[in-house]
């Protein structure tokens, strides 16, 4: 698949994100394998510290004002005034024209099952239903297996290091903007910078992740009011639960020939025949590929 198709993808090439370290092999063979790097960053709002999240290190400002977005620390009608990354001090600052009750957001804390111990503050599921999700889109099956082979054959870290998730941006069945992370829910953050700092709105478009269709993984689609999540993982219940309650269209175990739609299925238009797909190039296959073999 040519590149040009991404507007952003990750680089595999960038020695900033990982590092090669000695190791022996199987057969007791001295080998140097590249590994995945973790850094601290930690996010302001204004002059608010409010978290320190773990990430590769790759588009800080794009994770910044995701993050802030996706707990809904950010709204839509804030005027964004500058977003500051400080390298050595291992810091973003986003400065809005808005001043936020943060103290009552953040006294309302849930753990998620994120990697890396995901968090959401305030009444995000409180207000969880009043989210928009587009009621006339839809996805064609047959982007669907087209999004599959080129966003698992594209280069990316996981490819080159593993331990890692991707989460993909797509409109129809062209991938966009493809993002990793350690933790699936700094990739999905990257992806709602991403689209808030270049004027990106959701309307046509789709989210493909590597990882597993949690409450979590929900939520942060549901926020972004994107109304399909496809995850080549499994669900949770909770996720299916919420899913079901937002309107999202959920597809899950997409591998190869298969998947599974567990919510929003009517929002499907079936025009590819699964009998004419081509299973996956092993050397494409992610962890878990196999689970359900």
């Amino acid at each position: 698949m040519e590149d040009s198709e991404f507007l952003v993808r990750p680089d595999p090439d960038d020695e900033g994100l990982f590092r090669l370290v000695d190791g022996v092999d199987q057969d007791g063979n001295r080998i140097e394998a590249p590994i995945i790097n973790e850094r601290p960053l930690t996010l302001y709002l204004n002059d608010r510290r409010i978290v320190t999240a773990v990430t590769i290190g790759d588009h800080p400002e794009y994770l910044a004002v995701g993050y802030l977005m996706n707990q809904a620390m950010l709204r839509p009608e804030d005027t964004i005034l500058a977003v500051e990354h400080d390298p050595e001090a291992r810091a973003v600052r986003v400065r809005i024209d808005a001043d936020r009750d943060l103290d009552a957001m953040m006294s309302k804390r849930t753990h998620t099952s994120g990697c890396a111990l995901g968090t959401v503050y305030g009444d995000i599921l409180e207000r969880f239903a009043e989210v928009p999700l587009d009621p006339a889109a839809r996805f064609h099956t047959a982007w669907l297996y087209a999004l599959s082979r080129k966003i698992n054959t594209a280069p990316s870290l996981y490819l080159k290091t593993g331990a890692i998730h991707g989460c993909v941006l797509c409109e129809e069945d062209r991938p966009l903007v493809f993002m990793e992370d350690v933790g699936r829910h700094n990739a999905v953050d990257k992806i709602a910078g991403y689209m808030r700092l270049n004027g990106i709105d959701a309307r046509g478009k789709s989210f493909y992740t590597t990882g597993r269709l949690t409450s979590e993984m929900v939520m942060k689609c549901v926020q972004m009011e994107i109304p399909v999540l496809v995850s080549r993982s499994g669900f949770t219940a909770w996720g299916v639960e919420l899913a079901r309650e937002a309107g999202l269209t959920l597809i899950g175990r997409a591998k190869g020939k298969r998947f599974l739609v567990l919510a929003g299925a009517d929002r499907l238009v079936w025009d590819a025949d699964p009998a004419a797909m081509a299973e996956e190039p092993r050397h494409a296959r992610r962890k878990g590929a196999h689970a359900d073999d």
